[in-house]
């Protein structure tokens, strides 16, 4: 499977931030109780991807950056290679 983990040191700062707004921005508006604003939301993100609680998958054969919680079961199927 063309998936593979992308470590997020391996990105400028520019480009993390773009990946992580395109994720806020597809993620919907379901917030739970209380709505987050753009800047919390990519706070909360960046932090789990620094401290490896979520983990970005780039899939080469749709072309798309995705972020998972680092224990999502869909990435036991992935198998990648970080």
């Amino acid at each position: 499977m063309p998936i593979h983990l992308i470590p997020v040191n391996k990105l400028s700062a520019k480009a993390l931030q773009g990946v992580i707004e395109e994720f806020i921005s597809r993620s919907g508006t379901d917030y739970g109780a209380i709505e987050a604003s753009l800047e919390t939301s990519i706070r909360q993100v960046r932090a789990k991807l620094k401290n490896g609680s979520a983990v970005l998958v780039f899939d080469d054969e749709t072309e798309t950056t995705n972020i998972y919680l680092a224990d999502d079961p869909v990435l036991k199927k992935i198998d990648a290679v970080s």
